[in-house]
């Protein structure tokens, strides 16, 4: 495809796999709608995922970044900031906090606008948008979010303020969807932070096929 489906109020999304091929534009799959409840749902179900909001722009990278469930990389460093146990880590106890502190931290190709805010703030009161939160004296220091869509998460951003605190929120958030039955975690990109962890990159056809399986999965993030 050489430009983007336009969308209207209707609530369906374009194929993933007939994405934008090359450009600066390449990977955009739709462009309008809007950032509801039931069109963010529908877009992770279909493999898109939204970066701007006024318009709404939705996206299929190829190739897609994943972290796999049984390979994330704990380094030296990591596991000895395990050990000392120095943060306390919990859920979904300040999901508004750790996304406002994602679209704080400055980055290239920063998207987390009011609107982001706002809408993935709704995702998570209605169950669908989940955060994983840490702590130091009382304080929040690091921390990521995501969306879970049966055995799908897709981890949308995390930032820190002490050394270590967003991996170690990542590692925890990694042992939940493990235990959850959790079968695909999603990381749109890799960084070179992500690749630090263990994160890969597969081809979009690859991806869709194994979201159609995840999505099929009965796991609950709680």
């Amino acid at each position: 495809m050489s430009a983007p489906v336009l969308l209207d109020e209707r609530l369906w999304f374009p194929d993933a796999g007939d994405a934008v091929k090359r450009g600066p534009h390449a990977g955009l799959v739709a462009v309008g709608g809007d950032l509801s409840v039931p069109r963010l749902l529908l877009a992770y179900r279909s493999g898109l995922f939204p970066w701007t909001a006024d318009p709404a722009t939705w996206w299929s990278p190829d190739p897609r970044g994943i972290i796999e469930l049984d390979q994330f990389h704990v380094s030296r460093s990591l596991a000895r900031t395990l050990r000392q146990g120095g943060f306390e880590v919990t859920f979904n106890r300040a999901f508004r906090e750790v996304i406002t502190a994602c679209a704080k931290t400055r980055r290239p190709g920063g998207w987390i606008s009011p609107e982001f805010i706002t809408a993935y703030t709704a995702l998570h009161e209605a169950g669908h948008a989940h955060s994983v939160e840490c702590w130091r004296a009382g304080e929040l220091v690091g921390g990521v979010y995501g969306v879970a869509v049966g055995g799908l998460f897709a981890g949308e951003s995390m930032f820190h303020r002490a050394s270590d605190a967003s991996k170690v929120a990542l590692f925890h958030l990694v042992g939940r969807l493990r235990e959850r039955g959790f079968t695909l975690f999603d990381t749109q990109m890799v960084t070179p932070v992500t690749r630090q962890l263990g994160a890969t990159e597969i081809s979009r056809a690859k991806y869709l096929q194994r979201l159609a399986a995840a999505v099929a999965v009965q796991a609950q993030f709680g």
